[in-house]
């Protein structure tokens, strides 16, 4: 009982959605520096901001699934991920941003982890995560 009750406030701290700190408005104007990589297009196909399509398009990315975007090609260790049942929110994809392979690499618990993403945002992450959150099927 008294490992439960050492327990129940990590279970807890694990089980709330994480939120980023950050300014959508922000957020749109950093988003720029994804585009040429990444689109975000809505369920109904109306382009939000057009973009490249070497990266899975963002709709929805925030409560998404990790590696889920149907025929989309992911690397093995984000597909990886993925198939642990991962989820992305704001904090989970502000750090992945700032250094995708780090991200991986502790995320997996393996030194050797890649990803094909190797553009690294280095600041404004939570401002493009919230903007994503912002634009999305729950907006």
């Amino acid at each position: 009982m008294t490992r439960l009750l050492t327990l129940l406030p990590a279970l807890l701290l694990t089980a709330a959605p994480a939120f980023a700190e950050g300014d959508a408005a922000a957020g749109e104007k950093d988003f720029n520096k994804c585009k040429a990589c990444h689109a975000i297009t809505a369920d109904d196909g109306t382009d939000i901001v057009k973009g490249g399509k070497v990266g899975p398009n963002l709709y929805g990315v925030v409560g998404r699934a990790v590696a889920s975007v149907e025929d989309f090609s992911y690397g093995a260790d984000l597909a990886a991920l993925g198939e642990t049942g991962a989820v992305w929110d704001e904090a989970s994809l502000a750090e992945y941003m700032a250094d995708p392979r780090e991200y991986l690499k502790t995320a997996l618990d393996n030194p050797k982890a890649k990803s094909k993403m190797v553009f690294r945002l280095k600041s404004g992450g939570e401002d493009v995560a919230a903007y994503l959150a912002s634009v999305g099927p729950q907006s």
